[in-house]
């Protein structure tokens, strides 16, 4: 891209930041699959030694991803979770994170099953609490601030400009996962996060056929090089090919975000006011408590995720699960197919999410074919 102009992140997207393949001209990115690299002799060395540090394919994936959100680096990561726990590795034992209560289910079986034993606390607080975050901070010893927004499964928008001027004061970093929104809806950068978290997995890949993860930092630090050197010793890198997928699927992820933001919102207002629902959760609907908080940091849209409490419990809701046709009964989100979940059985006994919630991801699919499928479904109950 020219420095004259600086295109919109959608442009950016589309055309992966301009780039062309320079031995052919060819405007589809090549694959590097090599994991090691010939060396230069002394004094000095080639760019690349080794593909657990770094590799082409990854930096282009990097570049776009950090230019979308705003930031100063990026890196990828074998998974989301990989990336998850990373930002955990690089803290010290006597250090401590404030998590929400309803965080994605694998942060929460990291921070209480492994890094416990680290001797790395973790204070839980309700979502978007201001007050509880405030109380729950303490400076000196408190060196993150995990915020998910919206939250999984229960659709909570935390106010990242609040939380993090809390965080900030108390010497804190702010971490937020934002897997839900993308860089599509929501930059959190520009809202004071330190470092954004995505499960690539997700709407970045937007496919269904990568596992990826990825960090981006807002400004270089020492705690970001120390997440370098975790990831590079920990080998939690994602492969060539698998980066080549990640790329090629935020070349459309405007386009996929913006036309699942307009089912989701189609389908919310549908069911908002339906016999069968007890709840609709999504922030784009007036009646979410968090509605104004997701109007002002959510741009272009409110998302293809949304939450159905459905009316007489957690039977109910298992039978409306079980009678779904065109939405797969399956796990993952932000593909372009449409899946549902009822995410309390699948998290455990322990989980805290409501047991009659079932979990939608929407996809690109008519909304009308939507709608009557849920339609039928909520009919079983």
């Amino acid at each position: 891209m020219t420095e004259e102009h600086r295109y919109r992140p959608a442009t950016q997207a589309a055309q992966a930041l301009g780039w062309v393949e320079p031995a052919t001209g060819g405007v589809a990115p090549a694959i590097y699959p090599a994991s090691t690299y010939v060396r230069q002799a002394v004094p000095g060395r080639t760019k690349y030694l080794y593909s657990r540090d770094d590799n082409p394919t990854y930096e282009q994936a990097e570049q776009l991803l950090t230019s979308l959100e705003g930031g100063s680096a990026a890196m990828l990561f074998s998974s989301g979770m990989a990336a998850a726990a990373t930002l955990i590795q690089g803290l010290s034992s006597g250090d401590r994170v404030v998590l929400p209560e309803v965080v994605y289910w694998g942060v929460r079986r990291v921070a209480k099953d492994i890094a416990s034993g680290w001797g790395i606390g973790f204070d839980f607080v309700p979502n978007g609490d201001l007050d509880a975050l405030a109380r729950a901070v303490q400076p000196g010893r408190t060196r993150l601030v995990w915020l998910e927004t919206p939250s999984n499964p229960t659709m909570a928008v935390a106010d990242i400009e609040a939380c993090a001027a809390i965080a900030h004061r108390a010497g804190a970093l702010v971490v937020v996962d934002s897997t839900f929104a993308s860089p599509v809806l929501t930059r959190p950068i520009e809202l004071g996060a330190d470092i954004v978290m995505h499960s690539g997995t997700k709407y970045l890949n937007g496919h269904s056929d990568v596992i990826a993860g990825a960090l981006v930092a807002k400004e270089p630090s020492p705690f970001w090089e120390k997440l370098i050197a975790v990831r590079r010793y920990a080998g939690a890198v994602l492969g060539p090919f698998e980066a080549w997928l990640l790329l090629r699927g935020m070349r459309t992820l405007f386009l996929r975000v913006r036309a699942q933001s307009e089912n989701a919102m189609a389908l919310a207002r549908h069911f908002e006011d339906h016999p069968s629902i007890l709840h609709v959760l999504y922030p784009g609907l007036e009646s979410h408590p968090d509605h104004a908080i997701a109007r002002r940091q959510m741009t272009g849209g409110f998302g293809g995720m949304l939450s159905l409490r459905i009316r007489g419990g957690e039977e109910a809701a298992l039978r409306a699960w079980g009678a779904c046709q065109l939405f797969k009964v399956a796990t993952s989100l932000g593909g372009v197919e449409s899946l549902i979940e009822h995410r309390a059985s699948i998290e455990g006994a322990d989980s805290p999410v409501p047991k009659d919630l079932l979990r939608v991801s929407v996809g690109i699919e008519d909304v009308q074919d939507l709608i009557a499928d849920l339609e039928n479904a909520v009919k079983a109950v």
